[in-house]
């Protein structure tokens, strides 16, 4: 076994304070750590100038401030191939992509995990608000959370748990993660609220103690997706139909539509309007104001792509589901599992199930892992 000043650990240090207080942290426990910066896009849009130098620059301040070594790991090409190319793909067919889930899958838990490891790091490590418990009795450590302790590669399984600040908590967009390389991930600010996390930054005198969120695409900065999307989609005005089969409106193109969206529709006057579904051969987009339509609510989940951490779930069981991050968890029941596609009933119905979108399974504080829902 290891002493701490002799595991290696490399943090994706992305310039904001929650991978910086990882980062802290992780130099505060002894571990021999190299912080590195993912240039995943340097591309700037119109309006919309790419952050990244700063976010580099800030990075670089933190590993220097902490005393860490620190790398640029240069993933630009990869991300435009992996990520950006399955986003666009996605909104072209109808269907509404999440590229933070497939940026955690294809890059930080396994492009960075991947040179990390090949660089000699027996770990990375990131800023998500999530925990690792490994297997023995999982439960007894989850009551306990605060009790840091480092995960063994040689456990038997290792589970991707909630955060304890439920209001933060990122297993939404991790469930995708390889089981290996979860055994070889430490989140060290699982255990820790967003206002503590502050604290400590500040208390450490963290250039990004006061730094705002990002609230755009996974590294692309704060560019909405109808921005991102027009430079490289062509679009053209539609038909809004409503719930009686009547054109209400004109919309930009349905590409930028999602289902339940009820924002930027431009149908003034009365009651709000939702999107229920749209036909991408037709470019039309079909809303109600109706919010009890059966169009909008279902108690019927069909995924695809299915991904298991550790441990499928039982056909019969009862779990928990989220389908949206932040999301309230719905109680639910699995139907059929056939290899790569799931069936789900739904213990209360929710509204709005968008295909593309990601439903993610939970037993308990565990993450199963899950998959894309599906028309």
């Amino acid at each position: 076994m290891k002493n701490k000043q002799d595991i290696s650990v490399f943090v994706g240090l992305s310039g904001g304070v929650d991978s910086s207080v990882a980062a802290t942290l992780l130099v505060e426990q002894g571990y021999d750590v190299t912080g590195v910066y993912m240039k995943n896009w340097s591309k700037d849009l119109p309006g919309f100038p790419c952050p990244w130098k700063e976010d580099y620059q800030d990075a670089k301040r933190v590993a220097v401030k902490v005393g860490i070594k620190f790398e640029m790991f240069d993933f630009e090409k990869e991300y435009f191939d992996r990520v950006v190319t399955y986003m666009l793909d996605g909104f072209k067919s109808g269907i509404t992509p999440n590229p933070d889930v497939m940026c955690n899958q294809e890059i930080k838990f396994k492009l960075f995990y991947d040179v990390a490891r090949s660089k000699g790091a027996d770990y990375i490590a990131t800023g998500h608000y999530a925990r690792v418990v490994n297997s023995g009795n999982p439960k007894s450590e989850i009551r306990n959370p605060k009790k840091s302790k480092v995960p063994s590669p040689q456990s038997s399984i290792s589970n991707l748990v909630k955060a304890v600040d439920d209001n933060k908590d990122q297993t939404y967009f991790l469930y995708r993660i390889p089981e290996d390389a979860l055994a070889h991930t430490l989140f060290p600010i699982g255990h820790l609220t967003k206002p503590t996390v502050r604290k400590i930054a500040e208390k450490n005198n963290l250039v990004t103690a006061t730094k705002k969120e990002s609230m755009g695409i996974c590294f692309v900065g704060k560019v909405g997706i109808k921005e991102f999307l027009s430079q490289y989609v062509e679009s053209e005005p539609g038909p809004i139909i409503n719930q009686d089969g009547k054109v209400i409106g004109k919309h930009d193109g349905a590409i930028f539509y999602t289902i339940g969206q009820r924002h930027g529709l431009d149908v003034g006057g009365g009651l709000p309007y939702y999107v229920t579904h749209k036909d991408m051969k037709t470019n039309t987009v079909y809303v109600t104001n109706d919010i009890s339509d059966e169009s909008l609510w279902t108690d019927t989940l069909n995924l695809t792509s299915i991904h298991w951490i550790s441990t499928a779930p039982r056909i019969g069981h009862s779990y928990q589901i989220r389908t949206r991050h932040r999301a309230k968890t719905v109680n639910c029941e699995i139907v059929a599992i056939d290899g790569m596609k799931l069936e789900v009933k739904l213990g209360d119905k929710i509204r709005a199930s968008t295909p593309g979108q990601s439903a993610v399974l939970y037993d308990g504080e565990i993450c199963l892992g899950g998959g894309i829902i599906t028309a």
